[in-house]
């Protein structure tokens, strides 16, 4: 995927100007901090109502499959955890969930005890507290063009500047485009990643690549926000070793249970260098003081009696049929000019369109006409990063059954057939 690195993004270069309070605005509204003057949801949150209609076949949600959530296990021990009023009580984490949760890196081939994991409401807070110790406002922070938008918002609040670096549709960001920046005197605090079945370019790093990362983050001295919400879902055997399994010291691991077990659940976990542990945990407790405990507890008692083995194993077979039939229908169906990822696991397709193709644009004709809905590339960029390429879009296959989604992406290709058809002979092509 052929994009051009993006220097100097600031995410308070629009703000509007500072000033008493404007006509129709509310009473505080000039009180707010500088970050959040004009700021709105991010695109993906606005577009949540309009592609989860009834009436739309969705390949719009990165959601993991309801028919696989162990709802009936996880009931189970609710209601044994509330026969006891002291589970519903503060409390901090068990160290059994810990244990639970370093047997699950040790599992990803990372060496870890419970001592150096950090539990968290979800992997969201993870990269939230991650920001908020290692970033402080307007030090520069490096990240691919087109990225988990949860992390954009986690950043905005330090108003950072970025370092957007390119990605290819094989093997994930480009570490020698991040070398050269490195080589001509910038200084990364943080660099971002998501190693396996990218969100949302359904990509994973290489070994060559991982490694030279981490050297990366010695030789210059920045530390690695690896993202992982995917690593336990690879549809063909196993990822590569994570970045925390190649350096302990300079990468933060962040894992979740909402895409193994139900994101409802929001419980997460950094795993960090044990002396930071405490530190990071200082930053978290500034925002919820602690985890729910009854949520705590009963994870760990579903963990104790769950066959994950078992369970993981259904969730690959489940999301390989689903991305199979995925592949083979955009394989098929595709016009010339189209190009996509083939993932290896996790929940995303990225696909990209003909030149002068506008993903927003197709995704309103796609609602409106064929009743299917994706996700347009501009939900992953920067909203100051106008050089962003519009002709993408990504699709997920978790949650539809394999000959659902092979309608769901014929519809998809109609669409883009009929929107080519209309620019080549000057119609409407909206």
């Amino acid at each position: 995927m052929a994009v051009e690195i993006h220097h100097h993004t600031t995410y308070g270069d629009l703000l509007p100007p500072l000033g008493g309070r404007a006509p129709g605005q509310p009473a505080m509204a000039h009180l707010l901090a500088p970050w959040l003057r004009g700021r709105e949801r991010s695109l993906l949150r606005r577009l949540v109502n309009r592609v989860s209609r009834r009436d739309v076949m969705s390949l719009a949600g990165g959601l993991p499959a309801v028919d696989l959530f162990p709802a009936d296990v996880y009931g189970e021990k609710l209601r044994e955890l509330l026969a006891d009023p002291r589970s519903v009580q503060y409390g901090p984490p068990s160290g059994a969930l810990k244990e639970q949760i370093a047997l699950l890196m040790r599992r990803r081939g990372v060496p870890c005890r419970p001592e150096e994991i950090l539990i968290t409401a979800g992997a969201q807070q993870a990269l939230q507290v991650a920001v908020a110790a290692l970033v402080a406002m307007g030090e520069c922070v490096a990240l691919e063009r087109f990225v988990y938008t949860g992390v954009r918002e986690a950043l905005a609040p330090r108003s950072p500047r970025l370092l957007t670096l390119p990605s290819s549709l094989d093997d994930g960001l480009d570490v020698e485009a991040l070398e050269r920046l490195l080589l001509a005197g910038e200084r990364p605090r943080l660099v971002y990643v998501i190693p396996d079945a990218h969100n949302p370019l359904g990509v994973s790093l290489t070994r060559e690549k991982r490694e030279r990362l981490v050297v990366l983050a010695k030789d210059y001295d920045f530390a690695i926000l690896e993202d992982d919400p995917y690593g336990l879902l690879c549809c063909d055997g196993e990822f590569e070793r994570p970045l925390a399994a190649l350096d302990s010291e300079r990468v933060i691991h962040v894992g979740t249970f909402s895409k193994i077990l139900a994101p409802a659940l929001r419980l997460g976990w950094m795993r960090l260098p044990q002396p930071l542990v405490d530190t990071f945990g200082a930053v978290k407790e500034a925002g919820d003081l602690e985890c729910s405990r009854l949520t705590m507890l009963a994870v760990e008692r579903l963990l104790a009696d769950l066959d994950l083995e078992r369970h993981l194993k259904l969730l690959r077979s489940t999301y390989r049929r689903r991305r199979d039939a995925m592949l083979e229908e955009l394989a098929d169906q595709l016009p010339d000019g189209c190009s996509f990822s083939e993932p290896a696991g996790g929940m995303f397709v990225w696909v990209e369109l003909p030149p002068g193709t506008d993903g927003e644009r197709l995704l309103e004709r796609a609602l409106a006409e064929h009743g299917v809905a994706f996700v347009p590339s501009a939900a992953f960029a920067d909203v100051h990063d106008l050089d962003a390429p519009a002709n993408a879009v990504r699709l997920s296959f978790s949650t539809v059954e394999p000959e659902s989604l092979r309608v769901a992406v014929a519809k998809f290709a109609a669409c883009l057939r009929g929107w080519r058809r209309e620019q080549t002979t000057g119609g409407r092509g909206r």
